[in-house]
């Protein structure tokens, strides 16, 4: 009776590794045929990377003469860049004040796209003649390697007595930071620092390119819209004031009755 019940767990336990192993290879060729899956996908996909970029590259041919003409009537608004980086709220924060003396001499602001999409980009800031540096150009650039992504940038030639590398007179007063630690223009400078190519990320240009580029206007716009709103608040405070002054007369008119 009890070798009975022996062989009897005996033969369960077969039972368990054989089901074991079969649960075992139907997993394995689960997987198997899923990473087929994944691997065809990710074919798809490739190609489909190459479709948009082929896509993006036309339209980017075909946008260039109206963002041409959009910069034409930029010129015409005065201080319209030192506008919109300022009602940025990430951009804005990293202009001193001297910054914004030397934003407004900006003609205009260029983002492009190499002719290979995937070699990279350049952003280009246009100034007229100033009292601040040389330059009438200053050209951050970014190019797509395999190592990495290599970023050059125009050394900025300040004029005499303008100081370096912030290009501002300054006075060290206490503590407080130097201009040149805070500067937007340690922006093109802190590129020439940059030898080291791996997972190098510019916060600035890609919200430059990606955000400001597409619609300044929207951001201009916002200065715009705070200005009206003010001027509504004042009015309608106004409005208030002068209802609160009829309401009294009224009930002064009360009283004496």
């Amino acid at each position: 009776m009890v070798a009975d019940k022996g062989k009897k767990m005996k033969v369960a336990e077969k039972g368990e590794e054989e089901n074991s192993e079969q649960i075992d290879g139907d997993l394995v060729l689960s997987i198997e045929n899923l990473q087929e899956i994944q691997d065809e996908l990710e074919k798809i996909n490739e190609e489909a990377s190459e479709k948009v970029l082929e896509v993006e590259q036309k339209y980017n041919e075909v946008r260039k003469p109206i963002y041409d003409k959009r910069s034409d009537i930029i010129k015409l608004i005065p201080d319209f860049w030192l506008t919109a980086f300022l009602s940025h709220p990430a951009l804005g924060e990293l202009l001193t004040e001297e910054d914004q003396k030397i934003f407004k001499h900006i003609s205009s602001l260029e983002v492009e796209d190499f002719k290979d999409l995937k070699s990279g980009y350049c952003i280009t800031f246009n100034f007229n003649p100033n009292p601040y540096f040389e330059d009438t150009k200053l050209t951050k650039t970014f190019t797509f390697l395999d190592e990495g992504t290599k970023i050059t940038a125009t050394q900025i030639k300040w004029k005499e007595g303008m100081g370096l590398p912030n290009g501002v007179n300054y006075e060290k007063k206490g503590n407080k930071r130097q201009f040149a630690e805070e500067s937007f223009f340690t922006w093109f400078t802190d590129a020439q620092q940059k030898d080291d190519m791996d997972e190098i990320h510019d916060e600035v240009a890609e919200i430059i390119k990606e955000d400001l580029w597409p619609n300044p206007l929207t951001y201009f716009n916002n200065e715009a819209d705070e200005e009206d709103f003010d001027g509504d608040e004042e009015v309608k405070n106004e409005d208030d004031s002068d209802d609160d002054d009829d309401d009294q007369d009224d009930e002064d008119d009360g009283d004496d009755n």
